[in-house]
Parts: C-alpha cells; structure tokens; sequence
C-alpha cells in the first residue's frame, strides 16, 4: 500500500452502508474541481501516491493549475491500479519476470521476491486460429489445434498462475482481453487494503482503452512498460492536453456504432490527438449506450489519442448491474463518484485545451480502407472509391476491352448496368467500365473449381474474408444482434454468401452465443456460413487461417487484388491475410452484407443483392433491421444471469487447460528444446552497477524507411514463411512446417522474434530497389549484397559494428508492440533517428536501451541526402553519464567518396525517467538493479 506524504491534508474517510473506505478527497486541493474527468483521475493517483521524491507536493500542484492552452512539459509519474495482458505481449512480461527470479537469484536476492507489486490480469485470447470454418465443428477443432500449437506456452502461463502471486489467467476460449475487462474485471472504483480509488489500468494491447467507456483510465503500453507497471513502477507521462469532444443529437436509423466511430476516428485524426486524451462531454453522453461508449474509447489508438474517456454516470451503473457486478460495488462507485466530483454532469463544462463537436444524428454509414482505419469511405461512395484505390494495386498499362460481360462474370459480380470485360488468356488485365460513369476499374476474371464450393469466377476485388471478429464490435450487443437479423432477413428471402468467401464469427465473450441463442437466431447466421469459430480476436490480428487451396491459389497465380471486409479496428497491409491486399472495416450487418455481395466493386443503393423466392431483386435496405427491433431484441434477448453465468467460472477453463501438466516451483525449468519459451537474455552478464553509456562510432544502416511505419511493420507478427530466417530456425530445431504456427504465437522465444523483426512483407527498405519485405544491404560484404537482415545484422554484430535504422514521420505508429522494441534491440541497433515518432514506441525503445533521435526540423534523410549506405558517427550521448540529457547530439555520417553529411538530431528522451531506463542499458536492467538494492 502507497503511504502518502499527505502534503494537504486530503486523507479521509468514505462511508457506503456498512463499508468504510479510506480515501484521498479531491476538494483538499484548490483548482482541482474545474479540472477534465480525467485529469481528476489523475489528480487522485499522485494525491494518494505522494512519496516526496518520484511525487511531490509541485506535482499535484502543477495538475491542479493546469493551463489547457499551455504545450505538456511537466513530467509526472502515474501508477496504475492494475496491468491487463492479453497473451502475445503477455507471455513475454512473464518470460522476463521469471528471468528476472534467476537473476535476482544469481546476483544473491530472494527470487520469491520477485512478483507484481500491482494485480495483473491475462487473457489468452491471441492465439485462436481460424483453421476450420462454415461448419458446426468449427469451434472445437480450432480449439484443439489451438492446444496442439501453444500447449508449451500454456504450461507456462499455467505455472505463472501458480507461482506469482497477484497474476491472474483467463484461459483460452473465454473471450477477448478488453471484453472481458469491461463485462467483469474492470471494477470502476478499486478496493485494495482498505483505500478505494479510481480503477485506472494500463496494459500490453493498445485497444486496453475500451475500459474509457467504463469511466476507467488506461491505455495500451509497451509489455515493456506493463512488466515495469507490474513491479510497482510508475508510468512516467507528460500531464496532457485534453481534447473535450461534445456529443449531441441521437444516431439516425440504419446508422451503427460502428459508423460513429469511424466517422469520430476521422475527425480526430484530422484534429491531431496523438499524445493527447479526449474526454467525452454535453448533454449527448446520457444518449450514448455503454457499448456504443466502449467502442469509441477502443478506437482511441486508431485517432492516435492516449485515451478517449465517458465520465461516470447512472448509464455507467445501469452497466455495471447488468453485467452481473454486486450492489455493493454500485453502491461504492457512485458514491465515490459523487464525493470526488467524477460524477458526469452534463449542465458543467469544463474547461478543455481544444474543442471538437460531433451531431450524432449527422452520422451515416461508412466503411473505412483499403489499409488505414482513418480512411473512411461513406457507404454510398464505396463502389467509385475502391475502383480509384484498385489501380494502385494492380499492374500499369491498363487497356479498356469492350466485350459483353461474360455470364459467369455476371453471377459473380451482378452489375446493375451494362459493362464490359474480356477474358484474357495472357493474364492481361482489362478494364471493366460502367455505363454509371464511376471509374472503370481494371479486371481480370480467374475461373476456380473447387470441390467444396464449386465453380466459381474470383476476379479483383473479390471479398475473401468476411469477418465478423475483435475487441471494438463484437462486444456490442446492438450491432452483434444488428447482424444476426439481417441475416434472419437475408435467409428468408433465399439469399446466400457467395462460395469463395471465408466467414467467420468469433465473439469477444460468450455472452454473445447466450443471447444468440436465446433470440433464436444462431440458425440463421449458420446458414450464411457464419458459425462459431473461436472467441478470440481471429481476423482482426491476422489468425485469419489459410483461405481455401484453390482460392489462395488462383489469387497467387494471378495476382489478383482481392479483399476482406471485418468489424475489426486495423487493416494495415498485409495484416489480415497473406493472400488479401485491400482490408476494409465495416459494421458487423456490412460484413455479412459485403459477404452476400461478394465483391468490392459494389452499390448497395442500385446493385442487387440477389433475387428472392420469387425472383424479384433483394437491395440491402429490404434486410436491414430497424433500430426498433433491434432494442426489443436486447430488451428480451440478454440478462443479468448470463454474464453472471459465464464469469462464474471464468479462471478455471476448461478440461484441456486443467489437464494440462504444469511444473511446480517458485522459478520456472526451461526446456532447452523448447521453441516457445526460452530464457529471456536481456540480463546476461549483467552487474549490479551500470557501465557508463558510450558514444556510438562507424555505425552502418540497417534499414532506410518512409513514412508511417508502423510497429506492424517493424515487428514479428503473422504465419511464418517457409525459408525466411524464423523458418530456417525452426527447420534446425526439427519443427514441420505444418507446425510452423504464427510469429505472435512464439513471442516467449526471442531466436524466433529476432529473426521476425523488420520482416513483414510489405516492408520497404530503400536500401534497395522495389524490393519488398525482410531484406537488406549488407555491408560487411563486398558490394554490401542483398541479404536478409537478420543475417546481415548478425555478420555485423560479429564485426563489432552498431547499427542505425533511418526513418520518416510517425515511425513506429499502430499497436504498442514490446516486439518492435525488443528486435530492434536485439538486431544490434542503436539509435534509430526519424522526421516524428509515434509516443509508445519511442518509449519502448529506449526500455531497451535505443537511443530515438529526432532530424532537424523540416529535414528528412532525403533532404539531406542520405541513402543508407553511409557510416554514422554520434557525438554528445556521454552527456547523460552527467545526469544531463542533452538537448541534441551530433551526427556526422560519412559516404563512400569520404564526403560528409552532418546534423544535429534532436534527443527524445523526454524525461528523467527515461534518462533513467537508458542509463541502465533498458527498464528491466534498471527496475532489477533497484530490486536488489531493496
């Protein structure tokens, strides 16, 4: 328990029936009552933690004056009630914690000693991979191949439960990390050694800010950040802007919760939030349904906000109750709520640095894509936009070919106006164009024989994947029940999901299937295609599973562009499925809408989708459900019991997790054969005290990048190729290729993610030429040849060369990935200089002892001439040895002819904290050294 220096006197006492809490009272401190909701929260957390040193009387002082309009520069250290993992990023936050217990061993401490200091949650809910779908077996074949590929990982995790104390597991098959968070974990207010305080979390999966809807403060972090989080350390933050973002207006018929958030998501992102939180206000928040509030607050890392937070309110409650939580908790939230001033009242507004306003009733339905969940389509421009976006993803040359459309074609692709396409034997592509005037779009019809679906023609465009899938819909009752009666609509009137889609339905909790079931309408969305695959996030991380044999292959063979359409929050390329270029997000209704239609290039306003019994066309708006039948629906479809039923028992899993056999003991015997879970080697040779940082000399490029990089880019995620290095690795260790799994499923074995970091195939390193994917130039060799670059960074760590990565604005941007951070690291690199960076992977990288620097302003390495095939030099970095940050240090980076570029990058270690961490060589060095010292 924090004891707080108490420097105003706040510490008092909060009586609920017959409960008494201790508490840190707001209106101690003059200021803080016409502060945001969430910088209140803020407020709380360093009132309560106040040790004079990390936290001081300045600190809440600072907080209680904050100046909206002022730029953040005032550092504090925020400590969060909990951490909450989800298994990808969380197998190696446990990995390192069990390392840590033999190093604290080895450098003569207790290793029982090392445990999390704040609770910590996991739910394993990545690694469900759709290997079978459109069929009742579905589930229970995933499952099991589920357990055959990460039975290692789940020992694992299993001993975890049992050796750490305050470290608690949901196992596979419960339910998505965020879902499950707010139906059950997420208790609002938190009890813990007799204080209530603010439930405030943070956690490895950037969508951790579904729990804003709840009134919960938290954001995704680093597993870097969440294994410090874990071990009592505060998160170092800068005291934001707050953006107050005001709703009014109700949403219209025919318009979802998913249509406001990608409209909400491109209005930010226009805005500019990143760094920032935005806090929910008006009259409008009352209007707003707790699941239409969590979708949005999920989005947030899609507008690039640290958080997008709902104060607290009766909806809040009304929630609460329904999700099965007991009377004392709300009675203990509300009146907390009441007593700090977090209670959301709608006639006061507080003061905000910016003001964003959007009319709900204004919202229409959108889709977002081809690959950013900001680009947002209107629904009614879907068809003209993606015939615009396919010619960047098809060859040059395109020569339009005017024949009658052939018959297949035309069952494939109904076209509501004459068009006109020819059969290529050559491969050619042709251009379809319409009598509508939309742009003509490029063709290229592919006949498939399937022995499962039939004969069929896949031409670009096509919809492969229809995935009704993750977080930020899934756990939102009106557009999971919204798709279920539009599919009851569709089977009625005799309509079907075209052959060469892959369905799937894979629901954030079961929940889902109770009221499925009770409303009657699982029986429909079956005969769609769309039975139960999994509850986990599937489509959404790219554990789409193979597409059938002849589809994926007709698609390869031919290049075609095709798509996937899911109710997901990201669809970066290459992200969803290896074979699948063009990625759009829609509401789960449009997924099985986009499902019936088959294709891309389609009008839901004049294009039909199919006859009905009696041959008459089928339009979208004859299937979709009115807003009415749809609360009636939730009215009669979902209760209390059910989400009190299915969390009865939610840690205990089922047969396959109890029989797993587990290893006792407080520190964990690593397999030497195991190609899941090694030894983490962050603390190898390591001292009690840190060697002096050092300048870094004659380092060489690894890779030249652009802009937006994403940390999908960057880090080890999806299946893993046949003769790339993670596959070379596994071939040496005597895995089958059919054993191969996905990257993300082996992230507690760091030889597997080293060779997966800068891999993803859309990767493009201008170190080459219009070479795409894991490559680099390597320089240790005559001519620097292209190579792999796990392989070069090799040949160069064994030269004794450092390396740097170049990069262009927003580098590191998407999910906060440990992986990008860790494998970058580990590759041998540096520093990693770019134009901006996205604020969770500059940390990270510095928790692994990288240095991120900045180029001047308005420079880039094109500006400056740089190619990537120059040796940098950096001057200035021993400073830190000072206890000083420096401002910039200087960069000298010498070309082949002997000529020189120099610069001076500006530093991005934002914080003493931080100066810190990267001191100490990474986070964990220097969480481990204070351990030892305690």
């Amino acid at each position: 328990m924090h004891v707080s220096n108490d420097s105003f006197g706040a510490r008092g006492t909060l009586e609920v029936g017959d409960n008494s809490y201790e508490i840190f009272r707001l209106n101690a401190v003059p200021g803080t009552e016409k502060l945001p909701y969430s910088l209140k929260v803020l407020a709380e957390n360093l009132l309560r933690t106040e040790d004079g040193a990390n936290i001081t009387k300045d600190h809440i002082e600072a907080i209680a004056n904050w100046d909206p309009s002022a730029d953040p520069n005032t550092e504090i250290q925020f400590t969060p009630a909990r951490v909450i993992m989800q298994d990808f990023t969380g197998v190696p936050c446990i990995v390192d914690l069990a390392t840590m217990r033999e190093a604290v061993t080895a450098l003569g401490g207790d290793a029982t000693k090392v445990n999390p200091l704040s609770p910590a949650d996991m739910v394993i809910d990545h690694s469900v991979i759709l290997d079978v779908f459109g069929r009742a077996d579905a589930l229970e074949r995933n499952v099991d191949l589920e357990y055959q590929r990460n039975g290692e990982r789940y020992q694992f995790l299993r001993w975890g439960q049992g050796a750490f104390d305050d470290f608690k597991v949901v196992p596979p098959g419960m339910g998505i990390v965020h879902q499950v968070n707010i139906e059950y974990l997420a208790p609002t207010v938190m009890t813990r050694n007799g204080q209530a305080y603010p439930d405030t979390c943070v956690g490895t999966d950037s969508h951790t800010t579904m729990v804003n809807g709840l009134g919960v403060l938290g954001w995704g972090v680093g597993g870097i950040e969440a294994e410090a989080a874990m071990l009592g350390q505060p998160v170092s933050m800068l005291i934001p802007r707050v953006v107050g973002f005001k709703l009014t207006g109700e949403i219209q018929p025919g318009v979802t919760a998913t249509d406001v958030v990608l409209t909400a998501t491109d209005m930010l992102r226009q805005l500019g939030v990143v760094g920032k939180f935005v806090e929910f206000y008006g009259a409008g928040v009352a209007e707003v349904p707790l699941a239409n509030r969590a979708t949005l607050g999920n989005m947030s890392p899609e507008f690039g906000s640290t958080a997008a937070i709902f104060p607290i309110d009766e909806e809040t409650i009304d929630y609460l109750r329904l999700t099965g939580r007991s009377d004392e908790q709300l009675a203990l939230v509300e009146a907390y709520a009441k007593e700090q001033g977090m209670w959301h009242d709608p006639e006061r507004e507080p003061v905000y640095s910016e003001y964003i306003e959007l009319d709900l009733s204004t919202v229409v339905p959108s889709i977002a894509g081809p690959k950013r969940p900001q680009d947002r389509i209107l629904l009614s421009d879907s068809k003209v936009a993606f015939r615009k976006d396919i010619h960047n993803y098809v060859e040059e040359g395109l020569t339009p070919a005017h024949t009658k459309l052939d018959e297949a074609v035309e069952e494939s692709f109904p076209a509501s106006d004459p068009a006109t396409l020819s059969f290529a034997d050559d491969g050619a592509v042709n251009v379809l164009s319409a009598a509508n005037g939309a742009e003509g779009r490029p063709t290229k019809p592919v006949k498939v024989v399937d022995d499962e679906r039939g004969e069929f023609v896949l031409d670009h465009g096509a919809v492969v994947v229809a995935g009704i899938t993750s977080c930020t819909n899934t756990s939102n009752p009106s557009v999971m029940l919204g798709a279920a009666l539009l599919a009851r609509n569709a089977v009625e009137k005799g309509l079907t999901t075209k052959p060469w889609v892959k369905t799937n339905m894979a629901p954030g909790s079961q929940v889902v299937t109770d009221y499925y079931e009770k409303a009657g309408l699982w029986p429909y969305l079956e005969k769609l295609g769309y039975y139960l695959g999994g509850y986990g996030c599937t489509t959404c991380i790219g554990n789409t599973g193979p597409l059938p044999d002849a589809i994926s292959k007709a698609i390869n063979e031919n290049d075609l562009s095709v798509t996937a359409v899911l109710s997901g929050n990201r669809n970066f390329e290459g992200r969803i499925s290896p074979d699948v270029k063009m990625n759009y997000l829609a509401s789960p209704p449009l997924v099985i809408a986009y499902g019936l239609a088959g294709t891309m290039d389609f009008d839901f306003e004049t294009d039909s989708l199919g006859n009905d019994n009696d041959g008459n066309p089928v339009f979208l708006k004859d299937i979709w459900p009115s807003t009415k039948e749809i609360e009636e629906t939730i009215q009669t479809a979902i209760s209390q019991d059910m989400f009190r039923k299915s969390y009865a028992t939610i840690f205990a899993g089922d047969s396959r997790w109890q029989n797993l056999s587990t290893p006792e003991g407080a520190t964990f015997e690593w397999a030497e054969d195991s190609t899941y879970v090694r030894k983490a080697p962050y603390f190898d040779g390591m001292a009690v005290e840190p060697s002096p940082v050092t300048e870094i000399t004659g380092a060489r490029v690894l890779a030249l990048l652009g802009d937006s990089v994403t940390t999908d880019h960057i880090s080890p995620a999806g299946p893993i190729k046949p003769g790339t290095p993670a596959a070379q690795y596994l071939d040496a260790n005597g895995v089958e290729r059919k054993d191969y799994n996905s990257l993300g499923s082996r992230r507690g074995n760091h030889e597997v993610m080293i060779r997966g970091t800068f891999a993803n195939i859309r990767l493009q390193n201008q170190l080459l030429d219009g070479v795409s994917g894991g490559y680099t130039r390597d320089f240790t060799l005559d001519g620097g040849p292209q190579s792999f670059i796990y392989d070069a960074s090799q040949n160069y760590q064994k030269a004794g060369i450092p390396l740097v990565v170049l990069g262009g604005k927003e580098y590191g941007s998407g999910s906060s990935r440990d992986w990008a951070a860790k494998g970058t690291s580990l590759l041998g690199v540096r520093a990693v200089i770019t134009e901006s960076f996205e604020r969770i992977h500059r940390s990270n990288l510095i928790g692994m002892g990288v240095i991120p620097l900045q180029f001047p302003e308005g420079e880039s390495a094109k500006s400056l001439g740089l190619d990537g095939t120059e040796t940098f030099d950096f001057a200035g970095i021993t400073e830190l040895n000072e206890g000083r940050t420096p401002k910039t240090i200087k960069v000298t980076a010498t070309k082949e002819d002997g000529t020189k570029v120099e610069f001076d990058a500006k530093v991005r270690i934002d914080t003493p904290g931080e100066a810190d961490y990267y001191r100490n060589g990474g986070i964990l060095q220097y969480v481990l050294r204070n351990m030892l010292k305690s």
